[in-house]
């Protein structure tokens, strides 16, 4: 049984994810923003529930305080706010600051008080840290500026993990696409479920190794080649 972590996990793919970990067994934490994502995930069968809103600086900094130094094998940070408006106008300062807090500062946060519970994992040899990204923030690949704000934010996202690793040798750290999901990002018309993203990113997660830290890497487990 293995332990893991789930960081913005009450609903979409996180909320998929800890599904998919508790009916196999593992144990799971995860976190929630309010009672409503608490008893999703309680319904999900994880077995701790913390309570952290992401986009909140001051919520955030406990986290490390509630694990109370657990030895954990995975931790996903799955948190993501989108916003859909294009280049043609700049975002205004309460969408840069509600996208960027919940899509960078969060991870930023979340990482030294996480990354050194996951060095600790897999009876100490090291575990995964793993980090729900998105091809948008790929930025070889930017076709056009729809997503603007959300693509710069994921972008910012890959380059804090790939920096970050750096520091913490002994985990696995590593930016994931999930694809495009059927979430309330995604809409209704996206390719993927969340059933069938969450169980690619777990393979994923299980195929990781240190000489892996630093990757993007792309649903299908291929690592993207640029950035």
């Amino acid at each position: 049984m293995s332990t893991i972590v789930l960081i913005g996990a009450s609903r979409g793919i996180g909320l998929e994810l800890a599904r998919q970990y508790a009916a196999a067994g593992d144990r799971v934490i995860a976190t929630a923003r309010d009672d409503a994502g608490a008893e999703r995930l309680q319904l999900a069968g994880v077995h701790q529930i913390l309570r952290v809103d992401v986009a909140k600086p001051a919520s955030v900094s406990g986290l490390a305080w509630q694990l109370d130094g657990e030895a954990v094998d995975v931790a996903v940070y799955v948190a993501g706010v989108g916003h859909r408006a294009d280049a043609t106008s700049p975002p205004t300062q309460n969408d840069f600051d509600h996208v960027m807090h919940t899509n960078v500062l969060g991870a930023m946060q979340v990482v030294p008080q996480v990354a050194p519970l996951v060095e600790a994992g897999r009876n100490g040899q090291g575990g995964v840290f793993g980090f729900v990204s998105s091809g948008l923030g790929n930025i070889t690949q930017a076709a056009d500026s729809d997503w603007w704000l959300y693509r710069v934010s994921k972008a910012a996202l890959n380059m804090a993990v790939a920096s970050a690793r750096h520091s913490y040798p002994r985990a696995a750290m590593v930016c994931l696409d999930p694809g495009w999901v059927r979430t309330d990002m995604g809409g209704p018309s996206a390719p993927l479920s969340a059933e069938d993203s969450a169980a690619a990113l777990r393979r994923n997660l299980t195929q990781i190794t240190l000489s892996s830290s630093g990757q993007f890497v792309h649903r299908d487990g291929v690592a993207y080649d640029t950035w």
